[in-house]
């Protein structure tokens, strides 16, 4: 009898010493609380109860890192949240994983826990990064993760997708570049081709008006020519009567009278002429 009434107290004692411990240190049961939570795959819940672990120990670093873990499955257990990016389930995922990236880059900060345990948040932190495209930065916490344990293959499988796409994603803004260059290039040469066809065709339009107006001239002047050698043929000798009836006098006055209106249509002539060259010029 009193065998069992030595083992009622001895348990007795133990669990009122358990009870103050959780008493003292309650983020711990609530941790463990939100690990249960967490296998049922209740990440709401289980964020919860991490949540109110961190109000109790903010330095917790299991409490922060599960918590980042939790919000990290939170966003990606949401497949609608990726068919439209703009959706509010869309938002609340992007706001998750960026809660998770700032918790387990605390985590992965504290120089205090053990190698493997930074581990773990340098590669559940690239796994954060990855899936908001931040190749460069996912990289990095992947490294730092294999720095810390090197046989980890996971991390290494992670390493190098991540270095292949990345590589990937560079050749192919470089060759977006690349094309955009040889386009400007080409519109470029396209530009200067249409300018000098313009030029030639400017160039051929005035030779063509030139050529035409010349010709005019030359109408003219051997219209003019002819008047000439109409107004210079020999005179009738003195004595015989012209067969006009008029005086070689009035002959004189009525020469003098054409070769005045043949110098004014000269001047005529002569300023239409410069008044094409002048047309003629372009300023470019």
């Amino acid at each position: 009898m009193k065998r069992y009434i030595y083992i009622i107290f001895t348990l007795a004692a133990l669990f009122c010493t358990l009870t103050a411990s959780a008493q003292k240190m309650p983020e711990r049961g609530l941790v463990r609380k939100g690990n249960r939570l967490f296998a049922k795959e209740r990440y709401a819940q289980s964020a919860d109860a991490y949540q109110h672990a961190l109000q109790h120990d903010s330095t917790s670093f299991e409490a922060r890192y599960n918590l980042g873990n939790t919000m990290l499955r939170q966003a990606m257990a949401d497949t609608t949240a990726y068919d439209d990016p703009n959706s509010s389930a869309a938002k609340l995922s992007q706001g998750f994983i960026s809660q998770a990236e700032g918790l387990l880059q605390a985590a992965a900060a504290d120089s205090l826990r053990t190698a493997d345990e930074r581990a773990d948040a340098f590669y559940n932190l690239g796994n954060t990064q990855f899936v908001q495209q931040k190749l460069q930065d996912a990289l990095k916490s992947y490294r730092q993760s294999l720095v810390l344990r090197p046989d980890d293959m996971e991390a290494k499988y992670n390493y190098a997708l991540t270095k292949k796409l990345l590589e990937q994603q560079q050749q192919q803004q470089q060759n977006q570049q690349n094309n955009d260059q040889n386009q400007d290039q080409n519109q470029d040469q396209n530009q200067n081709q249409d300018q000098n066809n313009d030029q030639n065709q400017n160039d051929n339009k005035d030779n063509k008006d030139n050529n035409q107006d010349q010709n005019k001239d030359n109408q003219q002047d051997n219209k003019g020519g002819g008047d000439q050698e109409q107004k210079e043929q020999p005179q009738k000798p003195q004595g015989e009567k012209p067969r006009s009836g008029m005086s070689e006098e009035q002959q004189q006055q009525l020469l003098n009278a054409i070769q005045a209106q043949e110098d004014k249509t000269q001047e005529k002539l002569d300023e239409k002429k410069k008044g094409i060259i002048i047309r003629g010029k372009k300023n470019w």
